[in-house]
């Protein structure tokens, strides 16, 4: 699927979260669409979603 058909999904999510929720469910989703966001290009790039989550935690 390309970043276009993605977009336009997001996009749909956002604005249905934003009708029916109100604002607050439109800045919920659009918080976690960017976390996963992130997740996901950190994962994609080689990293490990284990040594992001215990590097915060103050582990090496």
């Amino acid at each position: 699927m390309g970043k276009d058909a993605l977009g336009l999904i997001g996009g749909m999510a956002l604005g249905f979260a934003g009708w029916f929720g109100g604002f607050g469910a439109f800045l919920l989703v659009a918080v976690l669409g960017g976390l996963g966001y992130a997740a996901g290009g950190f994962v994609e790039r080689g990293g490990d979603l284990r040594d992001l989550l215990a590097s915060g935690r103050g582990r090496r």
